[in-house]
């Protein structure tokens, strides 16, 4: 009996080690374009309540040393690491956050790529709202894939008309 125990259990590793994907494998698709990689991006920090943080995936899309800036209401950045993104989110419970991509401008050069993307944030997906940002979005290609190196985030407000600007030109 303690044979038929081990070998089912020594069973159930092996096939987890044969069939388990690894992270490459799993989110392949996710870094194969420009666009795949936005696109995963902005899915990645949206979802409901009842979705799990996807830790590994958005650490998958960028690169090892990414850094986000954020400029405040009163135009100061503040830069950050991915890993110091994920501190206060990881506390706080997870609420209904969308950010739905309003338009994207993309420039590339070799290997290297800069996306503009503009952004509004929802506490529904299906619901429009007036909170509405610019991401300037640098990327680089190596390996077979694009990685996400930094991101700098800009929201509008009644001062400061980033986004209706963006949306305006050609």
């Amino acid at each position: 009996m303690n044979k038929i125990i081990h070998l089912s259990i020594s069973l159930i590793f092996v096939c987890n080690s044969i069939f388990a994907q690894t992270t490459e494998e799993k989110y392949a698709e996710n870094v194969k374009s420009i666009d795949s990689i936005i696109n995963a991006y902005y899915d990645v920090v949206s979802g409901s309540s009842n979705e799990p943080w996807e830790f590994e995936r958005d650490n998958f899309i960028h690169s090892k040393n990414a850094f986000i800036t954020r400029f405040d209401e009163n135009g100061k950045a503040e830069t950050h690491s991915l890993e110091a993104e994920y501190i206060p989110v990881g506390l706080s419970p997870k609420e209904d956050f969308y950010e739905k991509e309003l338009k994207r401008l993309v420039s590339k050069y070799g290997n290297i790529a800069q996306v503009w993307s503009a952004f509004e944030i929802r506490t529904d997906p299906k619901t429009e709202s007036n909170i509405r940002g610019l991401n300037s979005i640098q990327l680089h290609f190596e390996n077979g894939r694009w990685w996400i190196d930094s991101w700098t985030c800009e929201m509008e407000s009644d001062k400061n008309t980033v986004v209706a600007d963006f949306l305006n030109k050609e």
